[in-house]
């Protein structure tokens, strides 16, 4: 076999890992026939074929599955070096980059990254994206951790899931609502809005009702906390959720724990990737999960 060219391997990287040559010809302003002649040479120059096609998409041969591989392990590393030289790391000034998935609580956000504001050596960039964004942002090294309320998957050895904080849920509601009992006595007329029904929390309450043979007035169903916010401070009905995220609002007086030792919690995490080198700050940030 011919000595291999690395950049048409890249450019098979990068095409197996979007699906699509329009695209990445785009992305590295070539013409996407210039794009599928260099693979081709590849292809050509190891002996296999990469792709198939399956109408108008490019599949992975088994052979590009484990080619894909090696091209992960290699341009992996590439872009994390990269990144490391982008971010000055290795200077006095640090910079990090930290994912947040939009459903999260903005006041638990605040209060991870508080250490962060103190340091003038330190600056960061929050980007708020849906799950699979911030995996693919780790991935690529564009983020350097992802703040998330559900783990990253399992079966992904690449992730690095800590558990940074543990908040217990309450049943929150206005000021002087005429609830004296234990849930669910005296909740029998009562309104709710309450997380999604694919959200841990709703799974959590949905299982307590069950035990007691509630059956909640459901009102609204939301599943970003600030909307989540918003509802239990203005709609008068009651929420369940993290009191940090209602926390300016119950030390106003406009909001008041009614039930503050639900058995359920909400759980935060911190994603990270394997890595090279990690940032001082970043290592700092991590070693301090909230209470």
């Amino acid at each position: 076999m011919s000595r291999l060219n690395y950049h048409h391997l890249y450019y098979f990287w990068r095409v197996a890992k979007a699906g699509s040559l329009t695209q990445v010809a785009q992305d590295v302003h070539i013409s996407q026939s210039a794009l599928s002649i260099q693979i081709k040479r590849l292809e050509h120059t190891m002996g296999v074929s990469l792709f198939e096609k399956q109408g108008r998409k490019l599949i992975l041969t088994d052979a590009g599955k484990q080619v894909l591989g090696y091209a992960d392990d290699i341009f992996y590393k590439g872009e994390e070096l990269e990144s490391f030289l982008l971010k000055g790391v290795a200077t006095e000034r640090q910079h990090l980059s930290i994912g947040v998935q939009t459903t999260l609580s903005r006041n638990f956000i605040e209060s991870f990254i508080s250490p962060l504001l103190e340091d003038p050596h330190i600056s960061f960039t929050l980007t708020t994206r849906d799950m699979d964004s911030l995996l693919q942002g780790l991935s690529n090294h564009g983020l350097d951790l992802v703040l998330t309320n559900r783990p990253a998957s399992q079966g992904e050895s690449r992730w690095h899931t800590q558990l940074v904080s543990r908040q217990q849920v309450a049943i929150v509601g206005p000021k002087g609502a005429a609830i004296n009992s234990d849930f669910p006595q005296g909740y029998d007329t009562v309104r709710w809005v309450l997380p999604g029904p694919t959200t841990e929390i709703r799974s959590a309450f949905n299982a307590l009702c069950a035990a007691h043979e509630y059956k909640p007035n459901i009102q609204a169903e939301v599943d970003d906390m600030a909307m989540l916010r918003l509802l239990a401070r203005d709609s008068g009905a009651l929420a369940v959720l993290p009191p940090v995220v209602v926390k300016d609002e119950i030390a106003q007086g406009i909001l008041e724990q009614y039930q503050s030792q639900l058995p359920i919690f909400e759980h935060f995490y911190a994603i990270t990737t394997s890595r090279k080198f990690v940032p001082q700050a970043l290592l700092d940030l991590l070693r301090h999960p909230l209470s």
